[in-house]
């Protein structure tokens, strides 16, 4: 037995390794039309739902919620991670999930799990899929239920043939200590998989982990034979099932986990390709009306399925690579993730220009073709995803936009790097700065492998250590940048939680955080909240019973008034003391939510211990800047609505006492005066003072009303309800229509009681994230009347500038004194903390005024210049040679003179020295043409420069430099000299 089954397991590990190309699979009824992805996509989830108690939660958005190690949702476990982490939020509906199903969009692109450059070259991969999974969470099922319930929909419902599957398990880790997984292998063996089928692999095959850290378990995996047993087993993995048992801990070491969970995914574009009997994914009807769509649109030859060197032309690799990321780029769009510069936006960007590659170069479509495609992915899975149907024409519009500016960006490019190449030697590399600002981190955007090639195929080699300097500096830049900044903190593990649980702690009483109100004299009060020592922590996590010597520790209270960071709203800070000790202060640094638990991250002088009763207090002046902002970026979002048209939507927020930090969804980035109005609207609002309501309902009862603002979270139920300047239960009276006239929203954040103690607000910053996402920074109260004040100020230096050339100057050095003050303007205005409308405005203004100013420097250049030139042919009879010196306040004037003296005597040669302060000379020369080449400008200043310890540079025909002399007279000597050696 035992010789047979590795015999067995050896053959099943060739056929997994041997990558299938499905050819050979057979359709599982020859009499029967193929079922329809749509229908195998309802059968999974009416068998969990009606067979087997499971509730169907929708596809989450493939933008990561709160996950920061994810470009995208790339599994159907992403979002209930918090569940597997022991984190969800008690009072969340994610807490009462015990079994569950869905259909998930996934997205393999970028990061860890890509299949980007694989896409094309096979009949299987994607970047875009959808993963097919059930769950069971805190043990409500384990492996035996699993298993049966994948055997019985596989085999009864689908209908394929058991001999058809076989299934994996895992054998087992000895460097780990964990033995083999011997209960799913005999589950197996009970259901009448035969021995022979049923095989044992390491922990790289059937051993699932979530991360570095984390929640790790075995996992057994069915697979299809698409040989269908003639032969060696050709097999492909259909279903892989996870068994969550165990903690891999930072140290590596595994733990058991305080609850196991079942997590499974299932690729429906694979089990489509079985059921309907088709030789690849693309050939199901997930992709024909794709690849049908892409044949009418381009012309080319329709699609046939080759890979390989089969595939002359690349003409079937294009038709998969431009329907799979048609697919991916719509379904991104559709979730709030467009093409971008950096993160998941860049990586849709590099997406489109692939498929623009190889449908303008292989299939030679015509522009505009990739939007064209859309309404095939909305045919085809719209039904699923109803939010394509609802952004089909955003989506395709975004997508030719992007589609015609990647190829004005091509063209671009080329001309470029052809007009680099004429400047380089024959062994010279191509430079990398020219490559960096071509590509996707610099200004044009094209894909870096794009411009390598293009090199290439022009036989010229590439400066790469210098790319990969540019691509480290780009890097510590963005590091530099990056806000708001992460900040990891102390944090209570799953042993930390499931311990707390199971001694029956309940979750953190936060509510004291509410507990604020007005004085008689418009000034806040904060109460103090007295609270229990329910535990201490070590910074590794380690509980312990007390603290003290200035050690750092987490502490878990029964209550608290401290406000935890969620919601994009900055953790509170402050301090506690211990009753009966007021005068030793414990330092809170901050506060985060773990699980329903509040945990502070406190500073402990002297001894603190379990038991302890405290007294808390935040920091009230950062409390009420926190308070500010959020009730600000409440009037924000709903100005912006009533200003932009109700399809502007929130994409993001953050807050902390110094600013806040908006991103929108707009149709067009913000014109001045949109800003303007926007601001304008919240000060009228502010001005008003008008009272600020928060009341917690019933999460069902927001669930229509008309115009209240929420964004893509999970919310607590009950949900706290903030609505500004009407009774709560007002607002959500669908027949009052009042939340579409004033700020309603979902908000867990603490508020102000009455706008009027914002002050005011000013739009300080504005940039597009990505196109359609637009970035807004903004301050309030006092930081707001100073931004006003410093744009007023600039605004008035601006208006004295203009007028001042309107004037005119009366000579070059007058000239361009203004050009510079121009110049240190624009930095100002580019700088400052002003309203972004103003700044605008400004920098339009500006730019129109340098341009003048250069034009008159220019101007009284050629007038001084030709004033200049008649002195010098008065004193100089025509001859080969014009060697002097003359007053000019610049180069820039000197060049001028030669070349007019050049252009009025053209058989001569001239050099002229021009004595500026403090020992400087200037100097410029040209060559007449009947001495080159012999004679050539560039030799002739770097002659006289030298002499003079400076520097020339220039042409055989026009040369400049400068240098440092007393003594004139040698310098002209040394010029006349080295001229007449020449002529």
């Amino acid at each position: 037995m035992a010789a047979s089954v590795a015999a067995a397991a050896a053959r099943l590990r060739r056929a997994i390794r041997r990558s299938p190309s499905w050819r050979g699979l057979r359709a599982l009824s020859s009499e029967a039309s193929p079922t329809q992805a749509a229908a195998v996509r309802d059968a999974f989830l009416s068998f969990f739902r009606d067979r087997h108690g499971h509730r169907l939660v929708p596809s989450s958005s493939v933008r990561p919620r709160g996950d920061p190690s994810l470009l995208f949702v790339n599994a159907g476990m992403n979002q209930f991670k918090p569940i597997f982490l022991g984190t969800v939020d008690p009072r969340s509906e994610m807490a009462g999930f015990r079994r569950v199903a869905n259909s998930q969009k996934c997205v393999r692109a970028g990061g860890r799990h890509s299949d980007l450059e694989d896409v094309g070259r096979d009949l299987s991969h994607h970047t875009f899929f959808e993963m097919l999974g059930n769950w069971a969470f805190g043990g409500e099922y384990f492996k035996e239920e699993a298993c049966s319930m994948a055997w019985e929909l596989l085999t009864q419902v689908y209908g394929i043939p058991e001999d058809r599957l076989w299934v994996s398990y895992f054998g087992g880790d000895p460097k780990a200590g964990l033995g083999p997984d011997l209960e799913s292998r005999d589950i197996w063996l009970n259901l009448g998989v035969p021995a022979s089928r049923v095989l044992s692999f390491g922990p790289e095959e059937n051993f699932w982990e979530m991360g570095d850290t984390g929640p790790c378990g075995p996992c057994t995996e069915i697979h299809y034979d698409l040989a269908s047993g003639a032969g060696a087993p050709q097999l492909v993995e259909l279903w892989n099932l996870v068994f969550m048992q165990h903690n891999r801990e930072a140290d590596g070491s595994l733990q058991p986990l305080p609850q196991r969970h079942v997590d499974t995914g299932m690729g429906l574009e694979r089990l489509v390709a079985v059921l309907q009997g088709r030789r690849s994914t693309y050939d199901t009807d997930l992709f024909s009306p794709l690849l049908d769509a892409i044949h009418q649109g381009c012309g080319a030859p329709p699609y046939s399925g080759r890979v390989g060197a089969a595939d002359e032309g690349r003409t079937d690799t294009a038709y998969r690579v431009v329907a799979d990321h048609i697919r991916t780029l719509s379904v991104c769009i559709a979730d709030g993730v467009s093409p971008g510069m950096s993160g998941a936006p860049l990586v849709l960007r590099r997406i489109l220009r692939r498929a623009v590659r190889f449908s303008t170069e292989v299939l030679r479509a015509p522009p505009g073709f990739l939007g064209s495609l859309v309404p095939a992915v909305v045919e085809t899975l719209g039904d699923a995803y109803p939010e394509l149907r609802r952004s089909s024409a955003q989506i395709a519009s975004l997508v030719s936009e992007d589609e015609a500016a990647f190829l004005a960006s091509l063209q671009r490019g080329r001309r470029v790097i052809e007009r680099t190449l004429k400047r380089l030697g024959p062994s010279d590399v191509f430079p990398a700065e020219v490559v960096w600002s071509l590509s996707l981190s610099g200004n044009l955007g094209l894909p870096l492998d794009l411009v390598e090639l293009m090199l290439e195929e022009k036989g010229v080699p590439l400066d790469t250590a210098g790319l990969e300097r540019l691509a480290q500096e780009e890097a510590q830049h963005r590091a530099l940048q990056a806000e708001p900044v992460q900040e990891q903190g102390l944090r209570l593990d799953v042993h930390a939680l499931g311990e707390l649980q199971h001694r029956g702690v309940p979750p953190t009483d936060d509510s004291p955080k509410y507990s604020y109100s007005l004085r008689p004299g418009g000034g806040y009060e904060f109460s103090a909240c007295e609270a229990q020592v329910l535990q201490l922590y070590t910074e590794d996590g380690t509980a312990v019973a007390s603290v003290g010597d200035g050690q750092r520790c987490g502490l878990l209270l029964d209550k608290t008034n401290f406000y935890a960071e969620q919601g994009g709203q900055a953790s509170d800070r402050g301090y506690l003391v211990l009753m009966g000790q007021q005068d030793v202060l414990f330092p809170v640094a901050r506060a985060q939510v773990c699980g329903g638990y509040i945990l502070h991250e406190v500073a402990a002088p002297e001894c603190l211990k379990v038991g302890d009763q405290v007294q808390l207090h935040v920091d009230e002046a950062w409390r009420l800047s926190c308070m500010e902002k959020h009730t600000a970026i409440h009037l924000l979002n709903w100005a912006l609505r009533q200003s932009l048209g109700p399809g502007t939507e929130q994409r993001g927020s953050h807050l902390n006492p110094e600013r806040l930090r908006f991103d929108v969804a707009t149709q067009a980035p913000l014109t001045p005066e949109q800003l303007r109005t926007v601001e304008g609207a919240v000060q009228k609002a502010v001005g008003r003072d008008e009272a600020v309501y928060m009341e917690e309902v019933a999460l069902a009862r927001t669930a229509h009303v008309p115009g209240l603002r929420s964004l893509d979270e999970v919310y607590p139920d009950p949900v706290r309800v903030v609505s500004v300047g009407v009774p709560v239960a007002h607002a959500l009276d669908p027949a009052s229509q009042a939340a579409l006239q004033t700020s309603v929203e979902l908000c867990c954040g603490t508020h102000l009681l009455r706008t009027g103690a914002i002050g005011d607000l000013v739009i300080v910053g504005e940039r597009q994230l990505v196109k359609g996402i637009t970035r807004l920074l903004a301050v309030t109260g006092e930081q707001a009347q100073q931004a006003r004040e410093v744009g007023q100020s600039l605004a008035q230096e601006v208006e004295a500038a203009a007028a001042r050339l309107s004037q005119g100057s009366r000579d070059v050095a007058e000239a361009h004194r203004l050009s510079k003050d121009i110049g240190r303007l624009t930095d100002a205005v580019d700088t400052a903390t002003m309203p972004q409308w103003q700044r605008r405005e400004l920098q339009a203004t500006l730019k129109a005024l340098q341009r003048r100013a250069n034009t008159a420097i220019r101007k009284l250049e050629m007038g001084q210049a030709a004033q200049k030139t008649q002195e010098l042919l008065q004193r100089h009879r025509e001859g080969p040679l014009i060697v002097d010196t003359v007053s000019a306040e610049s180069l820039s004037v000197l060049v001028k003179v030669v070349r007019q003296l050049c252009k009025q005597a053209p058989s001569t040669s001239v050099l002229l020295l021009s004595p500026q302060p403090l020992g400087q000379v200037l100097c410029a020369c040209q060559v007449a043409q009947s001495a080159t080449p012999a004679f050539t400008a560039e030799a002739w200043a770097l002659a006289v420069c030298s002499h003079m310890r400076g520097k020339a540079w220039g042409s055989r025909v026009v040369a400049q430099g400068t240098g440092s002399t007393a003594d004139l007279e040698a310098a002209l000597s040394t010029a006349r000299a080295y001229a007449l050696s020449q002529l």
